[in-house]
């Protein structure tokens, strides 16, 4: 029995619960850089001490379980223990919250290209993922960025980010845990809203490809994409509706992702909270009412 079929019903499972409408996922999985960063605002150390009790604060929220299903962690949170020595893994799931794991290494630049990225994570991944597994992550998190420009994002970005978003997925999926597929068009730049959904169906028609190539279970798998948006820099970034982003992007979805995926989770790819959430807003309504998707 291969790996997937071992894990397949909870693969299932799993990805449907983390899917479950009304809820969301907590991305706890910055860096110990990145949260230095954030601490360095409020004058916080940067040390574990502080990382644990930040940590500890989100994941005993009261009814933290009712908005969240799962929560991406970094590697240091997964074998992290709060205060009284509970392990953060059996917080999480005591509310109701799958534990899950950032498991890519970052980008790099692909050689060749006008600085377009890849990003790299696949040595040793399955004896991560294995690892991770044992301690409680049920879910993992893969990233890719790709950039709009002139003659970008390249056949070569294109095509080496969906194998590797592939790769990973069948190698999570052979050990027990459900891949987030994150395949980001940056919003950086001057591109028009009809270039960013042009680019975003050509993107994931070519990574659902690539995760069918590789034999990947889609039940059992997440997409995590962009919102489709015009560039940051184009004139009309901000006169743009959420009701037009909210169009484009489910017909973007609707022509590419296959009904077998049980859902779509995004990400505010640079947004803020409150701009995410009301440009999403009419991508939910459009989405159950007209494309069931």
């Amino acid at each position: 029995m291969s790996g997937i079929e071992k894990y397949r019903d909870e693969l299932i499972a799993n990805a449907n619960y983390i899917g479950s409408p009304g809820k969301g996922i907590l991305a706890a999985d910055e860096s110990t850089g990145t949260i230095g960063n954030r601490f360095q605002k409020i004058n916080v150390e940067n040390n574990e001490t502080n990382r644990r009790a930040y940590r500890e604060l989100l994941f005993t929220t009261p009814d933290f379980g009712k908005y969240c299903s799962g929560a991406i962690l970094y590697e240091e949170t997964l074998y992290q223990k709060a205060e009284d020595g509970t392990p953060f893994v059996d917080l999480l799931k005591k509310q109701g919250v799958l534990p899950g794991i950032k498991v890519d290494k970052g980008l790099s630049i692909i050689p060749g290209t006008k600085d377009e990225q890849v990003t790299e994570g696949l040595d040793g991944l399955a004896k991560r993922c294995a690892d991770y597994y044992k301690a409680g992550a049920r879910f993992s998190k893969w990233r890719a960025a790709l950039k709009i420009g002139e003659n970008l994002p390249s056949d070569l970005s294109i095509h080496q980010n969906a194998q590797n978003l592939a790769r990973y997925a069948a190698i999570s999926q052979a050990n027990g845990l459900v891949p987030i597929v994150e395949p980001e068009i940056l919003m950086d730049g001057d591109h028009t809203l009809e270039r960013c959904q042009q680019v975003t169906e050509r993107v994931l028609s070519i990574v659902f490809r690539a995760l069918y190539e590789h034999h990947v279970l889609l039940e059992g798998c997440l997409l995590k994409p962009n919102m489709v948006t015009p560039g940051q820099q184009n004139p009309t970034y901000k006169t743009t509706t959420p009701e037009q982003i909210g169009v484009a992007t489910v017909t973007a979805l609707s022509r590419t992702v296959p009904p077998a995926l049980p859902a779509v989770v995004f990400l505010s790819g640079g947004q803020k909270e409150e701009e995410a959430s009301i440009n999403l807003n009419p991508s939910i309504v459009l989405k159950s009412r007209d494309h069931g998707l």
